[in-house]
């Protein structure tokens, strides 16, 4: 099949409305604090894998037990007194103390930088090639407190100089830089969407490949750069636009 832009933009179209999914993403357009925004799009996409009800009901749970105010809970985090919140908030591979590591983390880059756009600011610059540079350093910054399996940490927030695709961190990236009916683009002002990379997933990977707009078979770190590259055949200034469109249509 060949695939042009006609075709990318009516899926982009088709997808793009609130109803089109159960994409976690929704529950950030009701939050009225940029710093609630940035603090629960990230959770939110660390968790973003495995079946979307189980994750949802998960993350509905935590957000409704902090009373939807994740950047009070996270900035004011005492470990004995607020345990509690987290009890039995397991999801697949990871455990509370994931969680647990993930606030403790989030708090002291708050604490450290004031916000988490101030830190991926801090290394990231229009002249290079994506965002990949900034991403490795947000990333590392997310690593500074690890408490007990560790392993299963990595699967929340990921090594990126592992190569891996990265793809909850790249979804997060997508909500906070671009801005449309999907995305919230609370950073766009300071990030070109132009540098973001495609969150890769075993959806999008299986899709792109089946379109033929990629022909690489290991899903990794070069797939998700090589792809986004091509779809900025399509979109030069907006090539992750496509991102949602074509990981729904998979699915």
């Amino acid at each position: 099949m060949k695939v042009d832009k006609i075709y990318l933009d009516k899926l982009y179209n088709k997808y793009k409305n609130k109803n089109s999914s159960k994409d976690p993403i929704w529950f950030l357009h009701s939050l009225k604090s940029e710093k609630d925004v940035e603090a629960t799009a990230l959770i939110s996409s660390a968790y973003a894998y495995g079946l979307i009800d189980v994750m949802n009901v998960l993350l509905n749970t935590f957000y409704k037990r902090i009373n939807n105010k994740p950047y009070e809970f996270i900035i004011n985090f005492n470990r004995e007194n607020d345990l509690k919140y987290l009890n039995n908030l397991h999801y697949r591979f990871n455990n509370v103390n994931d969680l647990l590591s993930l606030i403790e983390n989030i708090k002291n880059i708050l604490i450290q930088f004031g916000s988490l756009q101030n830190l991926f600011l801090s290394n990231y610059s229009d002249s290079d090639e994506n965002i990949l540079n900034a991403l490795k350093y947000f990333a590392k910054k997310l690593h500074d407190i690890k408490i007990k399996n560790t392993k299963a940490y990595y699967h929340l927030i990921p090594d990126v100089s592992k190569n891996s695709t990265c793809k909850r961190l790249n979804l997060f990236l997508r909500w906070m830089v671009r801005k449309d009916e999907i995305d919230l683009g609370i950073w766009s002002k300071s990030v070109s969407k132009s540098k973001l990379i495609i969150p890769v997933d075993t959806h999008v990977y299986q899709i792109s490949r089946n379109l033929g707009l990629i022909n690489r078979k290991s899903c990794d770190m070069k797939f998700a750069i090589e792809l986004t590259n091509k779809l900025k055949e399509f979109d030069k200034g907006d090539p992750v636009k496509y991102d949602f469109a074509l990981c729904h249509q998979d699915i």
